[in-house]
């Protein structure tokens, strides 16, 4: 894996395992775990770290210069994400390129879910939810959508906190366990395709769609509006999905 960015390393020392690298002030192991977990999804959307490579954890400790220890919390949180998979004594691979079968249960498994979520959000979002999602909606409309990784993340991360936040307004733990257990999954699909984002302008007018349904308080108009969305994206995407 290539460095995304590189920084001194002369009389630099690593990290040890119960703090950061001593550089003038104190950097937490969470911001370390964060920005190695952001080092690490650039590589597997960008396609430098392809399906099945092995990822090290000693190796990419070494060339981000930090210590094993966020390497494994970051990729913790991508074998949730199920971007990567945790092998019995062999450590960590990439997963897989997603199939149109794997897409398909995907799709499934959201329409079960997430059309519910908007319905009972729909009902019980407070003021605050509701300013939190029009922000979402409007961070899409502006966010860019080039070919890169960095170029389109912050779409993806709006998009992301869009669902996560319908899932959270429903006030129902196990809703939002239920979408949380999917969320990651969501996005995989993009991996190694080189594309970024080609439906913007349809997923945005469909997130607007289900806003507008919960801003007017119309919870069957919200359910309708969410798995309208979810069935598009899915007839939009799964054309593109390798077979297998």
């Amino acid at each position: 894996m290539q460095k995304a960015s590189k920084g001194p390393r002369a009389g630099s020392r690593p990290d040890d395992q119960t703090g950061p690298r001593r550089t003038g002030r104190a950097v937490s192991r969470e911001v370390l775990a964060d920005h190695v977990y952001a080092e690490l999804l650039a590589s597997l959307m960008d396609g430098r770290l392809t399906p099945g490579a092995v990822v090290s954890i000693d190796g990419t400790a070494r060339e981000l210069d930090v210590s094993p220890t966020p390497v494994r919390e970051a990729l913790a949180r991508l074998e949730h994400t199920g971007m990567v998979r945790r092998v019995a004594l062999k450590g960590y691979r990439v997963a897989p390129v997603f199939t149109r079968e794997d897409f398909a249960e995907l799709m499934e498994a959201r329409l079960a879910i997430e059309p519910v979520n908007a319905r009972l959000a729909c009902e019980r979002i407070n003021q605050r939810g509701l300013a939190e999602l029009e922000q979402a909606v409007e961070d899409l409309k502006s966010a860019p959508r080039g070919p890169s990784f960095a170029d389109f993340k912050d779409y993806l991360e709006a998009d992301e906190r869009f669902h996560q936040l319908i899932a959270q307004q429903t006030g129902n733990q196990f809703m939002e366990a239920a979408y949380s257990a999917l969320g990651g999954q969501v996005q995989r699909f993009r991996l190694f395709g080189g594309v970024g984002i080609t439906d913007a302008e349809h997923a945005i007018a469909e997130h607007q769609a289900v806003l507008d349904a919960v801003t007017a308080g119309d919870p069957d108009k919200a359910a309708a509006a969410m798995a309208d969305h979810v069935r598009r994206v899915r007839s939009r995407a799964i054309a593109d999905a390798p077979e297998g």
